[in-house]
Parts: structure tokens; sequence; C-alpha cells
């Protein structure tokens, strides 16, 4: 829009008696005023046109703005919360799994306690804005540069492919990813997201459904709870193989504590390095007679938890001769030597 600014010079003294007769406005906003009015005067058909063309003018580039406009979109759960989020971020997958890792990895007592805090310039949307910014991602128009479904409290997340519409993962497998795509210093940008994305796609999950999660008539005690195997670490989680040395079907309500059929259960519980805590579910696979397999979860109370760790505790000394204390330790002692800290 073009434009001609006007200068006047007054003295202050004039300036000053001016502004005493004016009363609830300055002298500037008076003239203001009295410009209006000339332009007001104008002949109509005058006065039209050029209100037309202000207006086109003003229209225009609140389109270009717009259309200039880059964001992100985000429905983050999270300690029970969930969140809908506009983020006026360039947040595209790469930008956003480092933005998470530099979360997850925090010390727990640090800010920001939650993740939609990292975010900049947001503002709360509607799950109906949330959907539209999603179809508009799919459009591929340019102006939405990522659209994400976050769970923290499962620990997966969902990203939208303009390809392949949603693809979900487990943030631990999005977090090294990020990892392994920023570790050489002097890599260009094209190699760090061909790094990314390579090992992202090994790890992408089957949109299956979620698995149902089991109840018996009881919870577990520590009288229960035994492992035996060896325990395998995948990423930041240690995977102990329990024992089933109790009535399982007490405990998760299944129908293998018989003679009737060959069933059998395999459970293993988790240990968290990044978190520093027994994970809150059981991972419980049914295996059929016929060689079939199905696969459950259980939800482990806080009591559960507490059983579980001095055990897993007992079983990592036993077994690698050092306490889970130690295993943190040299984890975090491995990951910050392969990797400096990232720019959030």
């Amino acid at each position: 829009m073009r434009g001609r600014e006007i200068t006047l010079w007054l003295d202050e003294r004039w300036y000053d008696a001016l502004s005493k007769q004016l009363k609830g406005e300055t002298l500037e906003e008076h003239l203001e005023n009295i410009l209006d009015e000339m332009c007001n005067q104008l002949p109509q058909r005058e006065y039209e046109r050029i209100s037309h063309e202000l207006w086109a003018e003003q229209q225009a580039e609140e389109e270009a703005r717009e259309a200039a406009r880059r964001f992100a979109v985000f429905h983050v759960t999270e300690n029970g919360s969930s969140d809908y989020i506009l983020a006026e971020e360039k947040l595209e997958l790469l930008s956003t799994a480092r933005r998470l890792r530099s979360y997850i990895r925090k010390p727990p007592d640090e800010a920001p306690h939650r993740f939609v805090e990292t975010l900049l310039h947001t503002q709360r949307i509607s799950q109906e804005e949330f959907n539209s910014y999603v179809s508009e991602r799919l459009d591929n128009t340019g102006r939405v540069v990522g659209a994400y479904d976050i769970d923290l409290d499962s620990g997966d997340m969902e990203a939208v492919s303009i390809m392949d519409g949603w693809k979900r993962f487990r943030i631990r497998d999005v977090s090294t990813a990020a990892y392994f795509a920023m570790k050489k210093g002097n890599a260009s940008s094209d190699e760090r997201w061909r790094i990314f994305l390579d090992r992202l796609e090994e790890r992408a999950l089957n949109q299956e459904p979620e698995p149902e999660y089991l109840t018996g008539s009881r919870r577990l005690c520590a009288e229960d709870i035994s492992f035996a195997e060896d325990i395998i670490q995948n990423d930041n989680l240690l995977e102990f193989y329990m024992e089933v040395s109790f009535n399982a079907d007490q405990v998760f309500g299944t129908d293998v504590c018989t003679s009737e059929n060959d069933d059998w259960l395999n459970i293993y519980a988790n240990y968290d390095l990044d978190a520093r805590r027994a994970c809150d579910t059981l991972e419980v696979y049914l295996q059929r007679g016929n060689g079939d397999e199905e696969a459950f979860k259980y939800r482990l109370s806080a009591e559960e938890q507490a059983l579980l760790l001095p055990k897993m505790n007992t079983y990592c000394q036993e077994h690698w001769g050092q306490s889970l204390e130690e295993c943190n330790a040299d984890y975090l002692a491995e990951q910050s030597q392969e990797l400096p800290e990232m720019q959030m």
C-alpha cells in the first residue's frame, strides 16, 4: 500500500497551548480527525473509488501474509491431559523429533514440565480445527509444515506424511533416529534427513489396534515376581522375562492354568533408563497350542511397579554385576558422549 508522510513543524509553545484546548484527544489525533473529515467531503465517486482500492489492497496483503505463514499443529497427551495446539514454528518432523528428544531427556524436576511448553508462539485450537489442518497438510498447501499426535503417556506418536497419511512410531525410536541424524557435526541438511528417515522407516509401527488390556481377579504380589533368561536392552528399555510361577489366570483373567489346552504365556517387564523407573505395563503374549500368538498388555498399579523395581535391581546385579542405578549411569554417559546437547 502506497503512503505519504506529512510532516508539520510547530513551535512548542503553540503545541502546548493548542493541546490544552483539546479535551480527550491529543493534537495529533485531532488533526487526523480533520483529515478524515476532508476525505469525507471529496466527491462520492472519488471517495468510493479510493476506499475500494484501499480495501482491495488490504485484503491482498492479508491473504499474502496468511499464505506465507508456516506452522505445525499438535495433539499432545501427557499426564492424562489432552491439548490441541497450533505453533507458529516451522516444525517439520526432524525438528519436532529433536525438540521431543530434548524434552524427554531432561531431568524430571527441570522446566519445562510439559511438552507443549516447549512450543513457541502457540494458540489452542479445537479438535475440529486440528482435523482441518491435518487435511490441509495432506493437500500439501505449504502452510502446515507438520501435523502430529504425540502420546507421552503411551510412548507413541503419529505424524502425517503427505504421501502415506498418518504414520506411527515409538517416541524412543523417533528420539534415537534424531540422535543419529545429528551425530555427524558437518553433515548437510539433506544427509541428516536421509539418515533420520532411513532409521525411522525401519521402526514404523503397523497401524494395528492397541493390544487389549488383561484384568484378573487379583493383583500381583511380591511372591509372584521372578525373572529368568537374559536381560535384553532395547534402546532405553531393559527387558526382563518374567517366570510364570503363579496362577496367571487369577492375575490376567486368561485360561492357561488348565489341562484342557496347551496354551501358555510369555510375560515381559520393562525398565525405562530415561525415566529411571519400571514401566507401567507388562507385555503379555498368549501362545496357543496350535502355534498362534496373541499380544496383550497388563496395566501395573503403582504398588505393583514398586514391587517390580527391587526384584529387577537384584536380578540385574546377579546377571550383569551392576545395579539399575549403575546401568542408568552407564547409559547416560554413553548418550552424552555420543551426542552433544542439542539446541531446541
